[in-house]
């Protein structure tokens, strides 16, 4: 998949494309139904199949300080994207400039004149353009003397309930990975580099990778996690998660650590992916060291219940 930064990158080396447009956060099942229908569009068609995607929440830039969490970094966004057979990344800036852009703007810099489309994808619910007023209508209405058709996707239910990049955060922030894992299809990660840390994991015998996450990323709720912890080299390591404050020896800044089982190495500065599988219990305030390391050796002795070596798992 090529990735294109900015509209500079603009227009696309190519006589005609199928497009879809979104912020695309967790790129869940929903957004993976849009993705495959715009690749099944372009085959048809013999054309490039080409998402839209901007480099930040708009909501950063049209309400500050109340735009979401994150679900994924923008380089977990690509890999995800390309999966689905997507030809062409373009990852547009939202500035506030951009942001005042009407609709028309944005269907004859992007998607007329920068990706010379012939069809558009988007959700049902899809806005653009200044105020929010460009519509599937508004595509449907301006895009054939531009040269596209416009089609919208229906917003996928399991079971009744929407799959929404909202209702995946309000399910991590109840410490809920079922919801997630169903309306992703995948269980939830947190990408981070691991720092350096207090060294106390080490004194009690269980040593931590102390992950620095992104500020914009989600963490699910405080409490000990049994997952995974996935290396930049392709390895996966069954890990004991701690997301909290580490009451037991005073309250410190929310971070995420893990313990990971069965492996020795140094991987500070390193990327790192921690996969949340199941919820063990809430992190709570111990009387000490000792009643903290007891404990634990108990989580980690779950955990290599409930999470296959990755070899086990084929």
């Amino acid at each position: 998949m090529d990735l294109l930064r900015g509209i500079e990158a603009l227009p696309l080396d190519a006589d005609g494309s199928v497009v879809t447009v979104g912020f695309f956060d967790g790129v869940h099942r929903g957004h993976q139904a849009v993705f495959r229908t715009t690749v099944q569009r372009a085959g048809d068609r013999g054309a490039p199949a080409v998402a839209v995607t901007f480099d930040r929440h708009p909501r950063e830039i049209l309400t500050p300080g109340t735009a979401p969490r994150l679900l994924t970094t923008l380089e977990r966004k690509a890999r995800l994207v390309e999966a689905t057979g997507v030809d062409v990344l373009v990852v547009l800036a939202f500035t506030e400039e951009f942001s005042r852009w009407p609709a028309e703007d944005f269907v004859d810099r992007v998607l007329a004149g920068g990706l010379h489309a012939g069809h558009v994808v988007v959700g049902a619910n899809f806005t653009f353009g200044h105020k929010a007023l460009g519509t599937l209508q508004t595509l449907s209405e301006i895009g054939p003397p531009r040269g596209f058709s416009a089609e919208g996707m229906s917003l996928l239910t399991i079971d009744g309930r929407r799959v929404s990049s909202t209702s995946v955060r309000e399910a991590l922030d109840e410490g809920d990975l079922d919801w997630p894992e169903r309306a992703l299809g995948r269980r939830y990660l947190v990408d981070g580099t691991v720092v350096p840390g207090a060294g106390r994991g080490r004194d009690l015998g269980f040593p931590t990778a102390n992950l620095e996450v992104p500020a914009r990323m989600l963490i699910p709720k405080d409490g000990v996690y049994a997952g995974r912890a996935r290396l930049e080299d392709g390895t996966a390591h069954v890990a004991a998660i701690n997301v909290g404050t580490n009451p037991t020896f005073g309250e410190e800044p929310r971070h995420v650590e893990a313990f990971l089982l069965d492996f020795e190495g140094d991987i500070r500065g390193r990327p790192i992916a921690v996969e949340f599988w199941a919820r063990l219990r809430d992190e709570i305030r111990f009387d000490g060291p000792e009643a903290l390391a007891a404990q634990i050796a108990e989580d980690v002795g779950r955990t290599r219940e409930l999470v296959p070596a990755a070899a086990d798992q084929g």
